[in-house]
């Protein structure tokens, strides 16, 4: 499924394109394009230039054709006879590692830069990408992983199960600790900020991770665990710095990025300093890959943000309030779990969206794994018996799933996922 290993010398990126012109001679641009070349002929590109720069077509494979372009501005055959048909192919080109080094952001201009914008095509989408070694000697990829966050949490042999603070905005931080005292008293494993909310007046970082963590703390020395805040920390470099040590002295186990807003560099260099495990949050990835002829699929995309830094990554879940499909998002479980160089540089899914104890069974059916973090957050906050009913509910939908009990039986001597069914079942229907 995944193009893994690349040689110790080259980088493979494969992509879907769709053109009304010669498909040979589009990917053949496109090499040239992203590599040594340019519209026309240069002085300098020279044919030991070429041999030794220019990016290599290493297969071709032809898919179905369409009559209508799935994207506008794209060039046609000059001759204008008879009816324009738009061929479709995946295509796999080997570009030279000399040419970028094991630096991500050049990467990224390298892979997935102009070649979009080029008029030589109606579509172009970057489905998987295997990069050579040299990128893990310079990134170390995820600091704690699967392994590190559950020794944090203490939660083994099943899926870590959290929320996320809601309202997304608006609670000050006195109200945010009194929310998650009592999701604590109830047995949270993970609760996270929202993505809305980082360092805002209403609710500055700092003020909010003290009053969090005392209550964190006071739960830890009567519970003997500790839950595991992720404190939205996405800011500018610096100030992200700032925040990770303002969590880190105050005893916090884990802080958040936007991903999309800090970027690739500035991921790259919290993992740098971090001491804490990164949550990453994709908010923005429908931008790169919603249009099936435009932009980046996950398991290209993925490879970049582990090997920039990230513990845990954001999946969508299975019958998300969003558009993907439950087929792309078992792809994206099983992305983040197929390691890249190393068997520990995998990353923690995060399952999260429209999340309640209904989409457990089915979760762990297709995922084949519980080495997942479980997010639901109006699945637990908006419970009709309050949110720590709600948190019940879903560690006993999860146990029934576990157990091969399906959740209407188990419903009958468990009144918190009863009502959990009876709220909530009928938007799954």
């Amino acid at each position: 499924m995944f193009m893994l290993p690349a040689p110790a010398d080259r980088i493979l990126a494969r992509y879907r394109i769709e053109t009304a012109l010669p498909v040979e001679q589009v990917v053949e641009t496109i090499a040239g394009e992203q590599s040594s070349g340019t519209f026309l002929p240069v002085p300098g590109e020279t044919d030991e230039l070429k041999a030794r720069a220019r990016a290599r077509i290493i297969e071709i494979t032809p898919l179905e054709s369409a009559a209508a372009p799935s994207l506008p501005g794209g060039r046609v055959p000059k001759s204008g006879a008879g009816p324009v048909s738009y061929r479709r192919v995946e295509c796999t080109l080997s570009f030279p590692l000399a040419n970028v080094g094991p630096n991500l952001p050049t990467l990224l201009a390298t892979v997935c830069g102009n070649l979009y914008e080029l008029a030589e095509h109606t579509g172009c989408k970057l489905l998987d990408l295997a990069l050579p070694p040299a990128f893990s000697d310079r990134y170390p990829g995820p600091q704690f992983g699967v392994a590190g966050t559950r020794r944090l949490t203490g939660v083994t042999g099943r899926p870590i199960l959290g929320t996320i603070v809601k309202p997304s905005v608006g609670l000050s931080p006195a109200q945010t600790a009194e929310l998650v005292r009592s999701l604590g008293e109830a047995g949270i494993d993970f609760i996270k900020d929202d993505e809305l909310m980082a360092d805002p007046p209403h609710s500055p970082l700092a003020e909010r991770v003290a009053a969090v963590m005392r209550v964190l703390r006071d739960l830890a020395d009567r519970t003997g665990r500790q839950v595991m805040y992720a404190f939205n920390i996405t800011d500018e470099v610096d100030a992200m710095y700032r925040h990770h040590d303002t969590v880190l002295a105050a005893g916090g186990t884990c802080v958040m990025a936007s991903i999309h807003s800090v970027g690739l560099a500035g991921l790259a260099a919290l993992r740098r300093h971090s001491a804490l495990p990164i949550h990453g949050h994709r908010n923005g990835w429908g931008l790169y890959c919603r249009h099936p002829w435009l932009g980046v699929e996950f398991p290209a995309w993925q490879q970049l943000w582990r090997l920039a830094g990230v513990d845990h990554l954001h999946v969508n879940g299975l019958q998300n309030k969003f558009w993907e499909p439950d087929d792309s998002v078992v792809r994206s479980i099983e992305a983040c779990r197929t390691p890249l160089f190393r068997p520990d540089d995998t990353a923690l899914p995060v399952i999260s969206s429209g999340q309640w104890g209904g989409q457990a069974p089915e979760t762990y059916r297709r995922a084949g794994t519980t080495d997942l973090m479980y997010l639901a957050g109006g699945g637990i906050m908006a419970h009709p018996l309050g949110p720590a009913a709600g948190l019940r509910a879903l560690q006993q939908a999860w146990q029934a799933a576990a157990d091969g009990v399906s959740l209407e039986d188990a419903a009958r001597s468990h009144p918190e996922l009863r009502a959990t069914l009876e709220a909530f079942g009928a938007r799954s229907r």
